[in-house]
């Protein structure tokens, strides 16, 4: 199965600010060890990010390729492997197709990876634009409550995603651990 990650608060810590240089690029602990448990159990692994630290001068792509390079090497020496990173490197208000909660950033992933479809795929991600562009594709959507994510389901709670049911997660590694030892994922509105 596909698992489509976003990056900032569900793999590395995020704080709302944003992260301009590999050494600021830190891991939440247990997330690179969540993604290696995953692509050994067979499923494979994929990265959609919203990056408008780019265009607006922040930092660029080579500082993103080094945060890129460092997450990679971390999760191969345990054994995992990342199939492919999309990224957007617009801002909010450029008109953009590829922005979450828009979902080209989703469609690349599709066809780098030549699916069909995102049908059945999971779209783990800590804000409503990263469940709201998993569900336009067909994902289930996970929130986590790293990163964003607390204040995303305080949110959900008065402002729900209609028609759609968003399992919900302390963090990756809990959201791996629920996935690889059950039938199906813990569904809350």
């Amino acid at each position: 199965m596909l698992i489509i990650l976003d990056r900032d608060g569900v793999i590395n810590e995020y704080d709302g600010n944003y992260i301009c240089s590999v050494d600021d690029w830190q891991p939440i602990p247990g997330s690179i060890e969540a993604m290696a448990r995953l692509y050994k159990a067979g499923h494979r692994i994929a990265i959609a990010t919203n990056q408008s630290g780019i265009a607006r001068g922040f930092y660029g792509t080579d500082i993103l390729d080094g945060m890129h390079e460092k997450m990679t090497q971390l999760l191969e020496a345990m054994g995992g492997r990342i199939e492919f990173i999309a990224y957007c490197p617009h801002l909010p208000d450029d008109g953009c197709a590829c922005r979450k909660p828009l979902t080209g950033l989703l469609k690349q992933i599709r066809d780098h990876l030549q699916l069909n479809t995102l049908k059945g795929a999971i779209m783990v991600g800590d804000s409503r634009k990263d469940l709201e562009a998993g569900i336009a594709e067909d994902c289930q959507p996970v929130l986590v409550r790293t990163g964003n994510g607390k204040d995303t389901e305080h949110h959900l709670k008065t402002r729900p995603i209609p028609s759609a049911k968003v399992a919900i997660y302390d963090h990756l590694s809990a959201f791996t651990d629920a996935f690889l030892s059950g039938p199906g994922l813990e569904k809350s509105k």
